[in-house]
């Protein structure tokens, strides 16, 4: 439940011009508001899961989006039943001035490419059906004259071959991979709320730069509470980052009943030192490593 001192859990990413909202409950659109975003530039909406703290305040986020005159389609992608859900939301935001288009998950690991990243979805254990998510920003090599030159590549191609196209010439076919080095590193960010620990999580937030999971509780004796209701302590989401290899994690979606999650980090920080109890408006610029 949303508190006065903090709202519900939500993400966004924003990468060369895209924005990318994960899980929208009630106050999302405040919260935006609170660090000075608007609603209106989001091209996509992804929803881990449909319970109310992470969908409900979708139906105010599209009608402000239509209030500012937005007219360019809006993506949504979520577990299945997704259209179904969004149309009975809909039933109060009925009138819009954009199309929205719904991509249902429909394997348990799915791949959705963009120009100049993906979202990877991956399923996770909780209660109902539920997805974490990575976003990833692959970064090819750098322009290997050398390699063009011993491939016979005349110059004129070589910007195009460089920016990732294929090109047929006469007989020849000329690929990306013939005038670029190795891969350098990229970007990922993953993230992942309402789920018990699982290899799924572990394999899929290796590589990451930053692990963003839930923490619903601090407390030592709510384990089992947190097996009962298929959700995650502080101290599992330590493991997760300590088995998955991160540099860092944040630690989100606390019970209503966590009032100071940070009284629990010394212990947790003993699991996985580069822990931090992150609240409302935690920020962070992810930037390719320097050559």
């Amino acid at each position: 439940m949303p508190l006065p001192y903090r709202w519900l859990t939500s993400l966004m990413l924003r990468y060369n011009g895209k924005s990318i909202l994960i899980d929208c409950g009630e106050g999302t659109q405040v919260a935006l508001k609170e660090k000075g975003w608007s609603p209106k530039p989001i091209d996509i909406i992804c929803f881990t899961h449909y319970h109310a703290d992470h969908i409900s305040g979708l139906p105010g986020m599209l009608l402000t989006m239509g209030n500012a005159e937005r007219t360019e389609p809006l993506l949504l992608i979520g577990p299945k039943g997704l259209t179904r859900v969004v149309n009975a939301l809909r039933v109060i935001a009925p009138e819009l001035p954009f199309p929205i288009e719904c991509l249902e998950i429909t394997e348990p690991f799915q791949s959705f490419s963009f120009e100049g990243f993906r979202i990877e979805a991956f399923k996770v254990n909780h209660n109902v059906v539920c997805y974490g998510y990575s976003m990833v920003v692959d970064r090819v090599g750098k322009f290997d004259r050398t390699r063009a030159e011993a491939a016979g590549i005349p110059m004129k191609l070589w910007s195009r071959l460089q920016k990732g196209e294929t090109i047929t010439e006469g007989e020849r076919t000329y690929t990306p991979d013939m005038v670029l080095g190795e891969d350098r590193k990229g970007l990922k960010v993953t993230y992942c709320t309402d789920s018990r620990p699982t290899q799924s999580l572990v394999d899929n937030a290796v590589g990451s730069d930053l692990l963003i999971c839930e923490g619903m509780y601090g407390e030592p004796d709510k384990l089992i509470k947190a097996k009962e209701h298929k959700h995650m302590t502080m101290y599992e989401a330590a493991q997760v980052a300590a088995k998955a290899g991160v540099p860092q994690l944040w630690l989100t979606h606390y019970s209503p009943s966590l009032i100071h999650p940070e009284e629990y980090m010394r212990e947790v920080k003993k699991i996985f030192g580069n822990a931090v109890a992150a609240k409302d408006g935690r920020t962070l610029e992810l930037n390719f490593e320097e050559e």
